[in-house]
């Protein structure tokens, strides 16, 4: 779930460049050896499993052989964490160079980098991409602490803004969608582009894990990535869904639609004469983020049912075809991705994917550790401790591609924020 007020508007100034980089197809191995981790060295009050538990538990050790321990008065409840992490939350202070992405069908994306990073940082640096949820953007701060706590560790990082999210233009009458991982591609192909020695990696909350385990799936064998990590995965979009319609969820419905509403109107004349099974006022007027979904959503991405849309887009089909290493971190009294959609069966059956269950945190919560209440959240070290240890033990062999990759001014913008 993404921030529930929206975020401030930048003011952005646009230069143009152009750059031409060769395209690679970059084999990344990771170790065979194992180190078996004894399970009673890991604390009750975790539930750790995965067909990968042997292979990354080393590298999480110190960390979950210590109980979770939410901080008090905040984390008694799901709901005050939830809402208490989203408004009182810090957010840390970070300058952001923005590059506008032209996707290939007209549409664009926005890519929030740590400014004088390209100058600063070695060029084979490891590259961290991070994906905010719903509405979510790079003025939140979940991504801003994920971002900070990578970069201190020498770590690139850049914020991938999806259509109309974190005040990204909107060039076309089509937002993003849980099904749709053709963004994530190109943005992907295009970070690797830019930094052909560099591992790539990426991190995603919420939907934006949803898309992102979507991809690693669909990429499969041929997934350029170097290792992910999902958190607060909904993994089941019609159990999240049913989730929505009861008590308390109906607030977070609602805002998300809010949310969705202001984003839709800013972009209103984009879609004034589109025909078809659209259902412009429904979307421009939804109460909760189904009707939007019905009014716009499914149709745009060829679905003929909102059942439909949520069942095929349910990121848990493709855990079985995930072929790189995913670490996934979920909370057990999480409101919003509820702890019955975790697809424990395929994460334990697939030698790469580590599960990861907290007792509490709420959804984009985890009030915990070190620095909590107000600091980053439990999962930022242990999701770290994880991508240090792939990039460790990761080596890559490249392959030059039978042509050069050129990327001009017409579909390549940059600019401070």
């Amino acid at each position: 779930m993404a921030k529930l007020s929206s975020g401030p508007t930048f003011p952005i100034s646009i230069s143009r460049h152009t750059y031409h980089h060769r395209v690679t197809a970059c084999h990344v191995a990771t170790p065979t050896t194992t180190t078996t981790i004894p399970f009673a060295d890991l604390h009750p009050s975790l539930e750790v499993i995965g067909g990968a538990r042997n292979r990354f538990l080393p590298a999480l050790h110190s960390a979950l052989r210590h109980p979770y321990d939410p901080f008090p008065f905040i984390a008694w409840n799901p709901h005050v964490e939830t809402i208490f992490a989203s408004f009182f939350r810090s957010i840390p202070d970070v300058r952001l160079r923005r590059e506008c992405l032209r996707t290939q069908d007209g549409g664009t994306v926005a890519l929030d980098w740590v400014a004088g990073d390209q100058y600063q940082l070695p060029p084979d640096s490891p590259i961290l991409i991070l994906m905010p949820g719903l509405t979510g953007g790079s003025e939140n701060s979940y991504p801003r602490h994920m971002l900070t706590k990578a970069r201190s560790k020498g770590w690139r990082v850049v914020v991938f803004n999806s259509r109309g999210c974190g005040n990204s233009p909107v060039t076309t009458p089509q937002f993003y969608s849980a099904s749709f991982v053709g963004d994530m591609r190109e943005v992907v192909e295009h970070v690797s582009g830019i930094y052909p020695e560099a591992n790539l990696y990426a991190a995603a909350w919420s939907l934006g894990a949803n898309i992102l385990v979507r991809y690693l799936g669909d990429e499969s064998h041929a997934c350029p990535l170097s290792g992910a990590v999902s958190l607060c995965n909904p993994f089941n979009l019609v159990y999240a869904f049913e989730e929505f319609t009861k008590g308390f969820n109906r607030v977070y419905d609602k805002a998300l639609a809010r949310s969705i509403r202001n984003i839709f109107k800013r972009h209103i004349l984009l879609f004034e004469d589109i025909g078809g099974e659209y259902n412009i006022p429904l979307a421009l007027n939804a109460r909760q983020v189904r009707d939007f979904d019905e009014g716009l959503t499914r149709v745009s991405f060829g679905f003929k049912s909102l059942d439909e849309y949520y069942y095929k887009a349910s990121c848990f089909h493709s855990i079985k075809h995930v072929q790189v290493p995913l670490l996934c971190i979920q909370a057990a009294n999480d409101p919003i991705s509820p702890v019955r959609a975790i697809p424990r069966e395929e994460i334990e059956a697939n030698r790469n994917c580590l599960l990861i269950v907290t007792p509490k945190g709420g959804h984009l919560g985890w009030v915990a550790g070190a620095e909590a209440p107000l600091g980053g959240p439990w999962t930022d070290p242990v999701v770290m401790d994880f991508l240090e240890h792939l990039e460790r033990g990761t080596h890559k062999t490249v392959e030059s591609s039978t042509g050069p990759l050129t990327v001009t001014s017409k579909n390549l913008h940059h600019a401070e924020v």
